[in-house]
C-alpha cells in the first residue's frame, strides 16, 4: 500500500508546466554531444565539403566582413559606425560587430594584413581560409541545437531528418559557404529560441530572440509573433490576467540585453548615427536581382502593361523614369511606368495589416504550435511584401517552415513548394560557371534525400477529385522548375549584348519562383486559420 507524500515546504507540489509546453523528459545539453556513428559521419562529411569550396566564387560580402574585421580591430568603438574608408561600411546591430571584434583578435595574428583597414580588397589565401573557416565554426551551434530539436522530439524519426535537411540545407550552402555569410550562426540562435519556446522556456526564449536581434536586425520580420506570443502565453494567465512577476522578468531581461548592445552607444550620443546605417530607407523597392516575392510579380506586370499602351496606345500616361529603373535589374530605386509609385510606407502598411491577422490568431490560441505556424507568416509576410528584400532573406521563411514539414501532408505540400521556389530563386547569386555544377546538384541531391523520404511518411490521398487534380498541378510546377534552367543556361549563350534579353532569365526566375511563393503562402495561411490549436495549459 503505497502511502501519499503531503504538499509542504520539504515535499512542494510539482510544478504547473507553463503554456505551450511540449511533455518531455529533462535533459541536459551535454546529451547532445551523445552523437550517433551516423551522425558523426555526417558531420565530417559535411565539413570536408565545406572545405573544398574554400577556392569557390566569392561575392562582396567577403569583403564587407573582411573590413568589418578590420574597422572593430584597428578603430575605438566611437568610430566603428563613423568610419567610411571603404564603401562596406558597417551596417549591422552591435552584437554582431563585437562578434566581428572577437573573430578580428586571432585574424590579427594569422596574417596582420587581414585587419588592416587600408587594405581594401584584400583577398590573400590566408584571409579566404581564416574567413571560411570562422563561417564553418560558428555554424557548428547549428548542428548542436539542431541535435537537441530531434533528441527531445515526440517523433525522433522525422525530427533527424527534419534536422538533417536544415543542416544540409542548400540555403546555407550557396549563401554561407560560397557567398558568403554566417546565417548557420545567426539562425542557430533563432532556432535555440524556437527550442525553448517549445519545452516551455519562455523566458529563455524571449532573452535569446531579443540576443538575435541585437546580432542581425532583419530578425524584426518574426518580432510581432514573439511578442503576442510571450506576451499571451508568459505573461498572462487564461483568464487574461497580467502575471506581474513573469513581466517584469521578461520586460527586465529583454531591456537588459538591449543595454548592453546599445548602451555604450546611447551613452556617445551615436543612436541616430548607428539607427541611420541599420535602416537605409533610400534603397529601392526591389533589389537588383528581384526576391521571388509580390513586387517581382508587380514589376513584371508594369513591363507587360508598357508595352500593351505602347503598343496600342491606350491613351494611358507614362512615367519615362520608369523606362529606365532599376526594374531592369540595376542598382537603384523602382520607379513603375503605369502601375502608381509604391513607398516604404505603402509596404509596412501592408505588411502591418496582413500581419495582424495572424496575431489575432495567435493571441487567441497561445500554444506552441500556433506560435510556429505564425512564425512562419510573420516571415513569409514580410518577404512578400517588404521594401528592398534580399534574395537571401527567404530563408526566413523556409527554416521555420521546415519545423513544420513533418506534421501533415498538406504543410509538407506548403513546405516542398517555398522549398523548391527558395532554394531556385538563390541560384542566380552563384552567377559563375564553375559554381554552377556544385549549385545543381548539390540542390537536386538535397532534394532527394530529404524530399523522397519525408513524402512516403506523410503521403494522403486527395479526399476529392479537385483537391486530387490540385495536387497534380502543383507537382507540376515543381517539375516546371527543370526547363525554366534550361531557359537560364540557354537565353545567355544566344542574348549577345542585349541588356533587355540578358535580364530576361532573372525576371522569368523571379516571376515563376514568386508564383509559388504566394501560393506557399496562401496555403500556410489558409492551414493556419483552419486549424484549432489547443493551448496547453498553464
Amino acid at each position: 500500500m503505497s502511502t501519499a507524500i503531503p504538499c509542504s515546504p520539504q515535499h512542494p507540489p510539482p510544478p504547473i508546466p507553463e503554456e505551450g509546453v511540449v511533455n518531455e523528459p529533462p535533459r541536459r545539453w551535454g546529451s547532445v554531444w551523445n552523437m550517433t556513428r551516423s551522425e558523426i559521419d555526417l558531420l565530417l562529411f559535411s565539413t570536408a565539403l565545406k572545405l573544398l569550396l574554400f577556392p569557390s566564387y566569392r561575392s562582396t560580402d567577403f569583403e564587407v566582413h573582411r573590413n568589418w574585421l578590420a574597422i572593430t580591430h584597428a578603430l575605438p568603438v566611437s568610430k566603428w559606425y563613423y568610419d567610411t574608408t571603404s564603401e562596406w561600411t558597417l551596417d549591422y546591430p552591435p552584437f554582431f560587430a563585437y562578434f566581428e571584434k572577437v573573430l578580428s583578435i586571432p585574424a590579427a595574428y594569422v596574417d596582420p594584413a587581414i585587419v588592416d583597414l587600408q587594405n581594401l580588397g584584400y583577398g590573400s589565401w590566408t584571409v579566404v581560409a581564416y574567413q571560411r573557416c570562422t563561417v564553418i565554426l560558428t555554424e557548428l551551434l547549428l548542428g548542436v541545437v539542431l541535435l537537441r530539436f530531434t533528441k527531445g522530439a515526440a517523433d525522433p524519426a522525422r525530427q533527424r531528418l527534419i534536422s538533417g535537411s536544415l543542416f544540409f540545407h542548400p540555403g546555407f550552402l550557396i549563401v554561407d559557404h560560397i557567398h558568403f555569410q554566417y546565417n548557420g550562426f545567426l539562425f542557430a540562435i533563432l532556432l535555440w529560441s524556437i527550442l525553448m519556446a517549445r519545452a516551455g522556456r519562455n523566458l529563455y526564449s524571449g532573452v535569446l530572440f531579443a540576443v538575435l536581434l541585437n546580432f542581425k536586425h532583419i530578425y524584426m520580420y518574426l518580432a510581432p509573433a514573439y511578442f503576442i506570443y510571450l506576451l499571451r502565453s508568459y505573461c498572462m494567465s487564461k483568464s487574461g490576467q497580467i502575471l506581474g512577476g513573469r513581466f517584469v522578468a521578461l520586460a527586465s531581461s529583454v531591456i537588459l540585453v538591449f543595454t548592453t548592445s546599445l548602451g555604450p552607444f546611447i551613452w556617445m550620443g551615436q543612436l541616430p548615427q548607428l539607427f541611420s546605417r541599420l535602416f537605409p530607407f533610400t534603397r529601392g523597392l526591389n533589389h537588383a536581382y528581384w526576391a521571388p516575392n509580390v513586387w517581382a510579380l508587380v514589376t513584371a506586370a508594369d513591363r507587360v502593361l508598357l508595352r500593351l499602351v505602347t503598343r496600342f496606345n491606350l491613351g494611358i500616361t507614362i512615367n519615362e523614369q520608369g523606362i529606365a529603373s532599376a526594374s531592369r535589374g540595376l542598382v537603384g530605386d523602382t520607379v513603375f511606368t503605369v502601375i502608381p509609385h509604391v513607398k516604404p510606407f505603402h509596404t509596412f502598411l501592408i505588411t502591418a495589416c496582413i500581419q495582424m491577422m495572424y496575431m489575432i490568431k495567435l493571441w487567441r490560441t497561445p500554444s506552441y504550435e500556433s506560435f510556429l505556424n505564425a512564425l512562419a507568416l510573420c516571415g513569409f509576410t514580410s518577404f512578400l511584401f517588404g521594401w528592398h528584400v534580399h534574395e537571401k532573406a527567404i530563408l526566413l521563411v523556409l527554416v521555420p517552415l521546415s519545423l513544420l514539414a513533418a506534421d501533415n501532408y498538406a504543410y509538407f505540400k506548403t513546405w516542398m513548394i517555398a522549398g523548391t521556389a527558395g532554394i531556385f530563386s538563390l541560384l542566380p547569386l552563384l552567377f559563375t560557371s564553375a559554381e554552377a555544377p556544385i549549385k545543381i546538384i548539390y540542390s537536386l541531391a538535397w532534394g532527394t534525400i530529404t524530399i523522397c523520404p519525408l513524402y512516403k511518411q506523410v503521403y494522403e490521398f486527395p479526399p476529392s477529385w479537385p483537391l486530387a487534380l490540385l495536387d497534380q498541378l502543383e507537382y507540376a510546377y515543381v517539375i516546371g522548375f527543370m526547363p525554366l534552367q534550361v531557359f537560364f543556361v540557354v537565353i545567355p549563350m544566344i542574348a549577345g549584348k542585349n541588356p533587355d534579353i540578358q535580364f530576361l532569365p532573372l525576371m522569368a526566375t523571379s516571376v515563376y519562383c514568386a508564383i509559388g511563393m504566394v501560393w506557399a503562402f496562401t496555403r500556410l495561411s489558409i492551414l493556419y486559420f483552419s486549424n484549432a490549436f489547443e493551448a496547453s495549459p498553464k
